[in-house]
């Protein structure tokens, strides 16, 4: 469910009153004064089913009404619960408005998305030195790569150029952080002689990380699918996780290769974070293109 606030001045107050009235989906209107604005504004609260949501912004956009005077947030739904649940009325749980705001958030290689990834990397590249898949799990863990991932599917899906070159650009950023991290790392340890002499990569456990075959291109495209039906709900954390094994290994490989021994394998980690980055766009934009024309349970469209 979401939730509707918006302050209007008294001249558009009748128009925006009527479009809550007459819009399918919306429902428990409130209106009061604004007692925090000047005199002659008034405050509507209203549920909005997210069905309704992108029908919603155009009509305000239509109306000129500033982003500034009103906000549509998600409510987390109690009780009751078999109501939505159920389907009635709309899909519950999909706003392509909501989908576009998270894609829009996501797209930008902010400070906190750069810094996860620094983490990620360290830990994935000591996984890979020390062959242990512990570490490379955590490093899973702790990566945002699933964010601009999905942002990238959305820009795709919407026909957003701008969008879906900006997620990606942050994508293959942090993905070039990874690469330069794990390097400059493992670079480091055999300088200070924290690695047997003659280390190469391909004597880890994990080498199979550079190792292209018909699980790679199966497992990057379920990852694919779970990404995009994890984005706008409470599970994208934890599928991020299943994500990044596409991702944060193959790339901490390809830098321990180049900065610790075993360049000759380096191709391999490429091809491999090459095909797992192109299924897992492929197959989120075809999920998110399915849910944004398949009928919800009433028969509309999402």
């Amino acid at each position: 469910m979401l939730r509707l606030h918006a302050s209007l001045d008294a001249r558009r107050e009748p128009a925006f009153a009527a479009l809550l009235r007459d819009l399918q989906g919306i429902r428990r209107v409130v209106r009061q004064p604004d007692e925090s604005a000047s005199a002659g504004r008034t405050v509507f609260v209203a549920d909005v089913e997210p069905a309704a949501a992108d029908d919603l912004v155009e009509a305000i956009t239509g109306m000129g009404i500033s982003v500034d005077d009103y906000l549509l947030t998600r409510v987390e739904v109690v009780a009751p619960q078999r109501r939505h649940l159920s389907g009635g009325h709309g899909i519950e749980g999909f706003a392509w408005v909501e989908v576009m705001g998270q894609a829009r958030a996501n797209s930008r290689p902010l400070a906190r998305y750069l810094a996860l990834i620094t983490v990620a990397a360290v830990i994935a590249a000591l996984g890979v030195i020390v062959s242990s898949g512990i570490l490379i799990v955590g490093a899973m863990a702790v990566s945002p790569d699933l964010l601009p991932i999905c942002a990238t599917c959305v820009g795709l899906v919407a026909g957003r150029r701008a969008l879906a070159g900006r997620a990606f650009a942050t994508l293959i950023i942090g993905m070039a952080l990874v690469v330069v991290v794990a390097m400059v790392l493992s670079a480091l340890l055999k300088w200070g002689g924290f690695l047997p002499d003659g280390f190469q990569v391909e004597q880890s456990g994990l080498h199979t990380l550079a190792h292209l075959d018909y699980s790679t291109v199966l497992v990057a495209a379920a990852a694919g699918i779970a990404a995009m039906l994890s984005f706008e709900s409470g599970a994208a954390a934890a599928v991020g996780v299943a994500i990044s094994v596409t991702t944060i290994p193959a790339s901490a490989y390809l830098g321990v290769a180049l900065g610790a021994g075993g360049i000759g394998k380096a191709g391999g980690a490429v091809a491999v974070l090459a095909v797992n980055v192109v299924l897992l766009i492929a197959t989120g934009s075809l999920t998110l293109l399915v849910q944004r024309n398949l009928p919800n349970r009433s028969g509309v469209p999402i």
